[in-house]
């Protein structure tokens, strides 16, 4: 028999907490990763609560251990800290690393990316990345947009991700995804000052220090342009391959044009491009409005030989489900159908 995250979860649902309500219920099991044989997760917990539950995480590590195919458990228990450990520092310069790397157990990465900023590559990535957990995919969102994090907000995260040993970064989990954004570990009310060493660091630490867990697809919200952080994901980690976002008018495909020559030039695939604000539909007479043009990005892609992966409308709840921490994707009506089929295309190219 093949264990799998879910017979793990199923079976750990048979452990109560003194409310009435399982561990898997109340998203305590974290971080859950099966190598073969061996079985590894944390339980997470308020620190009030987490002193007295370490009869719970024993029993755990022994209901996993008597799952057939297993041999071997190792369960910690957390207890979630606004403070962060004194040893988890984040920005520090990039270690060495012998070539491409990828984290344990993620299938693919996914680039979103644009030349320039403000056509709507976060809100693509976390609608995206909600749109494919809805399709069954296991997904998770990373945040590299150092000195603009965006995903908290969006994706209505707000807690300081745990760490159980100083080294270790344990992400959240909104919507069915697994997210880590740079704004979780910092002030948000200040500003990142850093060089590109600490860029290059950070991004890194975030990649490799994080416990992605088992992942179909882990999707990397790029900052704009075509600076350090691209050029270190591009570079040091093994990048299956990127979706190029722009406005349909002129002045954002130029821009465009130069993300996807950075990706030419970087030797990683450029998977299509995606046309967002592609039109307006007035909420009052029905009429369709091309605000920033309509079918530009399409035209583009034909001329380069690169697959249109979809159209997203430009619509208002767009903007309010973002900013309340709920991501239009998640609900229904014609723009998270957008982000469905949008998904859908992925899945069944082999992209997601």
């Amino acid at each position: 028999m093949t264990v799998t995250r879910e017979t793990i979860l199923d079976a750990l649902r048979v452990l109560k907490l003194p409310d009435g309500e399982d561990v898997v219920a109340k998203d305590m099991v974290r971080a859950l990763t099966i190598d073969g044989d061996t079985v590894r997760f944390v339980i997470e917990a308020a620190p009030e609560i987490a002193k007295h539950l370490e009869p719970l995480r024993a029993a755990a590590q022994q209901i996993v251990e008597r799952m057939d195919g297993v041999t071997t458990a190792s369960v910690l228990l957390t207890a979630h800290s606004d403070k962060k450990p004194p040893s988890l520092k984040v920005g520090k310069h990039p270690e060495p690393q012998a070539g491409p790397s990828k984290p344990k157990g993620v299938a693919r990465i996914l680039a979103v990316a644009s030349g320039k900023g403000g056509v709507g590559k976060s809100t693509l990535s976390s609608n995206l990345a909600v749109a494919l957990a809805k399709q069954g995919r296991r997904v998770g969102l990373l945040d590299a947009d150092i000195y603009g994090p965006s995903q908290p907000r969006m994706m209505g995260v707000s807690k300081r991700p745990a760490s159980p040993d100083g080294k270790t970064i344990i992400p959240l989990k909104a919507h069915g995804v697994t997210m880590m954004s740079i704004g979780l570990m910092m002030d948000p009310d200040k500003a990142i000052v850093w060089r590109g060493p600490m860029l290059m660091g950070a991004l890194q630490q975030m990649l490799g220090q994080v416990e992605w867990g088992e992942l179909d697809v882990l999707i990397v919200d790029l900052p704009p342009g075509t600076g350090d952080v691209q050029l270190t994901l591009c570079t040091k980690s093994e990048l299956s391959g990127a979706i190029v976002v722009s406005t349909p008018q002129d002045v954002a495909l130029l821009d465009a044009k130069k993300a996807i020559d950075m990706f030419n030039t970087l030797k990683t695939p450029v998977l299509g491009l995606v046309e967002n604000m592609s039109m307006y539909i007035c909420p009052t007479c029905g009429t369709e409005a091309h605000i920033f043009g309509h079918g530009g990005v399409k035209d583009e892609a034909a001329k380069m030989g690169l697959p249109f992966l979809g159209e997203i409308p430009l619509d208002i709840d767009v903007r309010l489900s973002g900013d309340s921490g709920t991501p239009i994707a998640a609900g229904d009506g014609p723009v998270a159908q957008a982000y469905a089929k949008l998904a859908e295309g992925l899945v069944k190219g082999g992209m997601a």
